[in-house]
C-alpha cells in the first residue's frame, strides 16, 4: 500500500485543476479574511462592554455596542453566504473538470488497458473519488483556511493582551495539533481501502448488471447475492475502521477546549483578583477560545475529508498518468481518402502477459477492392488479425501498411474513419435507432441513414417499431433481437462508406433468410472497396478473392475456393466438417420455412 505522504503528493498535484479559477479562489480568500477579522473584533466589542458599559454603566456605550454587533453579524452573514456559494461553485467545477478529463483519458487508453481493468473500477474512480476531491476542494477547504487564519489572529490578539495567559490557554492545543497529525496519517491510509473496496462493489453491481440473463438462466441469483454481499461487507469494514480512529479523537477534541477555558477561568480569576487583567479581558479570551473550539472540533472532520480526498486524487492520478500506448504520432500522415491496400510485413503480436503469440510471422499483401475471407480454428488469431488493421492493437514486431504507409505513422482519426468495422457482439447505444446507425456519421441526412439501413434490410422491421427510426434501443440494444442488432450494426457500418471494410462473423446472429436478404446487399456493397471477413459460413468464403487460412497465429494456407480445396490440406478438413455441414443444414432450415409464414430471429412473424 501507497504511504500518506505519497496520496498527499496526489492531492497537491489536484491545484492544477484549480488554476483556471484563480480570480475566485482570490475573491473567496478575501472573504475569509474580511469575515474572520469581522469575528475577530467581536470579543474586543464584549470587553468593551464589560468594562466599560456594565462596569460604569454607561448604558449608551451598551447601545452602541450592541448596534455594532448586529452590524458586524449581518455583514459576517452576506459575506459567509457568497463565500460559501464561491466555494461551492470552484468545487462543483472541478468535479465537472476532472471527470471530463478522466473520460476523454480513458477513451483514448489502449485496448490492452481495458482487457486487464475492471470497469466498476473505473466507474468508481470517475464518480465516487472524483466526488470525495470535490467535496474537499469546496467546504472543507474553505474552512480549513478560515480555521487557519482564525488561529492566527486569536493567538495575536491573545498574546499582546496578555502573553502569560495567551500561553497557558493555549498550552493544550499542543497535543490537539499532534493527535490531528497522527490522525490525518492513518485515516489517509484507511480511506484508499475505502475507496479500493468500493470499486469492487461498483464492479460486482456492473458485472452482475450485464449479466442479469447468465445469472438468471443458470439460477444462481442466491450465490450472486453471497458475492455481491461479501464486497458490500468488505466497504462496511473499511469504514468501520475509519470511524473508529474518528470516534477515539473527536471526544479528545472537545475535552482539551474545556481545559483551555477552565486555565483561563483559573489563573485569568487570580489577575483579576490581583488587579492585573480586568473582567472584561478575562471575557474576551474565553470568547476567544469558544470560537476556536467550534472550527478546532471540525478539524478532525477536515482531516478526515484531507484523507478522503487524498485517496481519492491517488486513484484518479493513477489513471490520468497512463500514457496512451496508441495514438497518433506528432507528424502523423493525414491519408483523407484511401486507396485500400493492406500490407502485412512480418508481424508478430503479442497480447500482455502472454507467453504465446497471438499473431506470429503474418506476411501478406492485400490488394485495394479485395475480398479477404479469414477462417481457422477458434483462437487460430483471426480477430487479432484485423484489429490490427485500424490500430486496435500494435504490432509487437513487423509493421501493417495502408496504402504503403506503416499504421503507425498515420493519424488514427483520419484513419478509422476510413473503415467500417462490424464486430462479431453487435454493441448498441441506449439511443434512438437512428443515432445508433449515424454513430459514425453524425451529420448524415435522414435519407443516407434510411438508404443504409435497407441496404442492410434493417430498414422493414424499423418501421414496424411505432415510433420507427426514433425508437429508443435499451442499454447495449437488448431490446432487439441479436439478428436485428447486427443489421443496424451493418447499417451504422455502411453509412460510414469506408474504403476498407471488416466484417467480424458480421451474419453470426441472423436466420438464413436474412443472412441471404444481407450477402446480396453486401455483394454490391463489398465492391469498390477492401473487405476482410472472418466468416464460418461457406456462401460468404467462395466469394473471397482471397482466403487465409490461419492456425495457431500463422498463416497456414492462402489462395481461393477451388485452389485450397485442391490442395487438401487444413482448409479442405474445415470445408468438409464444418463449411458443407453448416451450408446443408442452412438449405434443409430454407426447406422447412417453405410454404410456411417467415419468422425472424426474433421470433415475431414477417407479413
Amino acid at each position: 500500500m501507497v504511504s500518506y505522504q505519497s496520496a498527499m503528493k496526489h492531492l497537491l498535484r489536484i491545484r492544477i485543476f484549480l488554476k483556471p479559477y484563480m480570480r475566485q479562489i482570490l475573491l473567496t480568500l478575501l472573504m475569509l479574511f474580511i469575515i474572520t477579522a469581522l469575528n475577530l473584533i467581536v470579543p474586543r466589542i464584549i470587553q468593551t462592554v464589560v468594562d466599560d458599559g456594565l462596569t460604569r454603566r454607561d448604558l449608551r456605550a451598551i447601545v452602541n455596542s450592541a448596534l455594532l454587533l448586529l452590524g458586524l453579524g449581518l455583514g459576517s452573514a452576506f459575506l459567509s453566504l457568497i463565500n460559501r456559494y464561491t466555494t461551492e461553485w470552484i468545487a462543483a467545477r472541478v468535479g465537472y473538470d476532472l471527470r471530463n478529463r478522466m473520460y476523454d483519458h480513458i477513451q483514448h487508453l489502449t485496448f490492452t488497458y481495458h482487457d486487464h481493468t475492471q470497469s466498476g473500477q473505473l466507474i468508481s474512480r470517475c464518480i465516487e473519488d472524483v466526488r470525495s476531491i470535490e467535496k474537499f476542494a469546496g467546504s472543507a477547504v474553505a474552512d480549513l483556511v478560515k480555521f487557519v487564519l482564525l488561529s492566527i489572529g486569536v493567538i495575536y490578539l491573545m498574546a499582546i493582551s496578555n502573553p502569560t495567559l495567551a500561553f497557558i490557554a493555549l498550552l493544550p492545543m499542543i497535543p490537539l495539533i499532534f493527535m490531528t497529525s497522527t490522525f490525518g496519517t492513518k485515516v489517509g491510509k484507511l480511506f484508499f481501502v475505502v475507496d479500493q473496496a468500493t470499486g469492487d462493489v461498483s464492479n460486482r453491481l456492473q458485472e452482475n448488471v450485464v449479466g442479469v440473463q447468465v445469472v438468471r438462466a443458470f439460477a444462481r441469483e442466491e450465490y450472486e447475492i453471497k458475492r455481491f454481499t461479501s464486497a458490500n461487507q468488505a466497504v462496511f469494514k473499511s469504514w468501520v475502521h475509519v470511524i473508529d480512529e474518528w470516534s477515539k479523537i473527536m471526544p479528545t477534541t472537545a475535552w482539551l477546549t474545556s481545559i483551555s477555558v477552565i486555565l483561563i477561568l483559573w489563573f485569568g480569576g487570580q489577575m483579576v483578583m490581583d488587579g492585573t487583567l480586568t473582567i472584561g479581558a478575562i471575557v474576551a479570551f474565553n470568547a476567544y477560545i469558544l470560537m476556536m473550539a467550534e472550527p478546532a472540533q471540525q478539524l478532525t472532520g477536515l482531516v478526515n475529508a484531507g484523507g478522503e480526498a487524498a485517496a481519492g486524487a491517488q486513484r484518479v492520478l493513477e489513471v490520468l498518468d497512463i500514457e496512451p500506448a496508441i495514438r497518433s504520432a506528432p507528424n502523423a500522415a493525414k491519408l483523407e481518402s484511401l486507396r485500400g491496400e493492406v500490407e502485412f510485413r512480418d508481424v508478430r503480436l503479442n497480447y500482455k502477459d502472454e507467453k504465446t503469440a497471438s499473431l506470429n510471422g503474418i506476411s501478406v499483401k492485400v490488394e485495394s477492392n479485395q475480398i479477404v475471407a479469414l477462417i481457422g480454428p477458434t483462437g487460430s488469431g483471426k480477430t487479432s488479425f484485423v484489429n490490427l488493421i485500424p490500430r486496435f492493437y500494435d504490432a509487437t514486431d513487423g509493421a501493417v501498411l495502408v496504402d504503403g504507409v506503416d499504421v503507425r505513422e498515420m493519424d488514427l482519426v483520419t484513419l478509422r474513419k476510413q473503415i467500417g468495422i462490424v464486430l462479431q457482439t453487435s454493441l448498441l447505444f441506449s439511443d434512438s435507432i437512428k443515432a445508433n446507425i449515424a454513430y459514425g456519421r453524425p451529420d448524415a441526412t435522414m435519407d443516407e441513414v434510411v438508404a443504409a439501413a435497407k441496404a442492410a434490410q434493417a430498414h422493414e422491421f424499423i418501421t414496424g417499431f411505432t415510433n420507427g427510426y426514433d425508437t429508443i434501443v435499451g442499454e447495449r440494444g437488448v431490446t432487439l433481437s441479436g439478428g436485428q442488432r447486427q443489421r443496424v450494426a451493418i447499417a451504422r457500418a455502411l453509412l460510414m462508406n469506408p474504403r476498407i471494410l471488416i466484417l467480424d462473423d458480421s451474419t453470426s446472429s441472423v436466420d438464413t433468410q436474412t443472412e441471404k436478404l444481407i450477402q446480396t446487399a453486401l455483394d454490391t456493397l463489398m465492391e469498390g472497396r477492401t473487405t476482410f471477413v472472418i466468416a464460418h459460413r461457406l456462401s460468404t468464403v467462395r466469394r473471397a478473392d482471397l482466403i487465409l487460412v490461419l492456425d495457431k497465429g500463422q498463416i497456414a494456407e492462402r489462395g481461393t475456393h477451388k485452389e485450397l480445396l485442391a490442395r487438401g490440406g487444413l482448409y479442405k478438413e474445415i470445408h468438409d466438417l464444418q463449411l458443407v455441414d453448416h451450408a446443408k443444414f442452412a438449405e434443409e432450415m430454407e426447406e422447412i420455412q417453405i410454404g410456411e409464414p417467415a419468422l425472424d430471429d426474433d421470433s415475431h412473424v414477417i407479413a
